[in-house]
């Protein structure tokens, strides 16, 4: 960016929480937007910086049909901050796959914008980025916007896609893949989905955040297409050439005291069937990544973490490798997406039975969202615990799913489920 600013929160004339909702407002008022924050959680190697960005122009034009070499092309010239998402059925530009299932929303395969100004909050100061010298012009504009207020629509009818019954079915048929030997681990995914909706989506994503803060939350407006984010999940961070995924395999609820919710924690750390299923998503990231980086540096720096947040504990690991001198990030992304948290082990054989298994297409769903800056590092999270929502055609839609083995209990993985779906429930049914 070619101009900067630097405003000490002390400095400015509204708390700091009054001016970022103010941001936000005036953030959506432009046709590209994009936030990403981590609400302040403590994670390890820190959740996604807090960063606002927003073009008055067009997505960047790539050629979806050579998706990777064309993110390389962008990435080889001189770039600034770009901020955008890759949807999950880039798989098939990975693997030899395809995407049949319907899809409501219609999302690009991959979008990236470079922003025409930037806000990046830091913890004592706010720094504006621009291509003009209009910062005290945009300040002004921000301050003179009036502060939204979380709100949850109106008479949303949800709708589910698969019914339990149905869900419970196709567990089975996982079940007897895995006994047949087709894979040993299966994500499987349902869709909750409503039409011809009308709302206004930054206040729902207020909502959202507010009712699931999350250290890999964000925003995206795409012209007519919205992501709104509660993923507590990275898919790939890149720091120089070190390279960081943290798959997320393990859930349980919070409970509903102090003593409870201790318990539920050491459940959820010494349940077998949990660490099995974080342990086989851990042999297949470190294999991922073993593709970018230098033979013996991919190494498991935590094993079975448990992490709170406000509607479950999760069992999250972290696996950490060194980039090969010769390979770059684009080789990084394609070696290890999609998230292998988010398919199932072998990952080709579970990405094939997904498509056969799931009703809809997953799209942006289990992607990555996120921003990558002027020196090439990034950080992307997995698209999951998200409302997308399509403003033209008044399509919403959010999905959840959970990992499938052989001693998986149908009922207890569809009760998993609905605790995934416990917030987006919470905020599209005004409770």
């Amino acid at each position: 960016m070619k101009y900067k600013i630097d405003i000490r929160l002390t400095d400015l004339p509204v708390p700091v929480a009054e001016f970022r909702l103010k941001a936000l407002a005036w953030a959506d008022a432009h046709p590209l937007a994009a936030y990403y924050t981590s609400n302040g959680i403590a994670y390890p190697h820190q959740g996604f910086e807090e960063v606002l960005a927003v073009s008055g122009g067009d997505i960047l034009p790539l050629q979806q049909e050579n998706a990777f070499e064309e993110l390389r092309r962008l990435l080889e010239a001189q770039h600034p901050l770009l901020c955008g998402f890759l949807s999950y059925d880039l798989k098939n530009q990975t693997e030899r796959l395809s995407s049949h299932n319907p899809d409501g929303l219609g999302f690009p395969l991959l979008a990236f914008f470079a922003p025409k100004v930037y806000l990046y909050f830091k913890s004592t100061s706010i720094s504006i980025y621009t291509l003009d010298n209009n910062s005290s012009f945009i300040l002004d504009n921000i301050l003179a916007t009036p502060t939204p207020k979380p709100a949850a629509p109106q008479s949303i009818k949800l709708q589910q896609r698969v019914s339990r019954e149905q869900y419970v079915a196709q567990v089975k048929r996982v079940q007897e893949h895995i006994l047949e030997g087709d894979v040993y681990e299966l994500n499987y995914c349902m869709e909750f989905f409503a039409e011809q909706v009308r709302l206004q989506p930054l206040v729902l994503y207020l909502a959202l955040n507010a009712a699931s803060p999350t250290p890999f939350s964000g925003y995206l407006k795409l012209h007519d297409k919205y992501l709104l984010c509660a993923s507590p999940e990275r898919f790939l961070k890149k720091e120089g050439q070190k390279l960081i995924s943290q798959p997320i395999k393990g859930t349980i609820r919070r409970g509903n005291t102090s003593e409870e919710d201790l318990q539920l924690k050491h459940r959820l750390r010494h349940d077998e069937k949990e660490l099995a299923e974080n342990m086989m998503i851990v042999d297949l990231v470190r294999n991922d990544l073993s593709r970018s980086c230098a033979t013996g540096t991919v190494h498991v720096e935590e094993m079975f973490g448990i992490y709170g947040f406000q509607q479950v504990w999760q069992m999250i690991s972290t696996v950490a490798g060194e980039l090969k001198p010769e390979k770059d990030l684009v080789d990084a992304l394609r070696g290890a997406f999609p998230m292998g948290s988010m398919t199932g082990a072998p990952k080709i054989s579970a990405m094939q039975l997904i498509e056969e298994l799931e009703d809809s297409r997953r799209g942006l769903y289990s992607g990555a969202f996120g921003y990558i800056k002027p020196n090439g590092d990034c950080d992307f999270n997995v698209v999951i615990r998200s409302i997308q929502y399509n403003a033209s055609n008044g399509y919403l839609s959010f999905m959840v799913g959970s990992a499938i083995t052989y001693d998986s209990d149908p009922e207890l993985e569809y009760e998993e489920c609905l605790l995934k779906a416990k917030a987006m429930f919470k905020v599209l049914s005004n409770e």
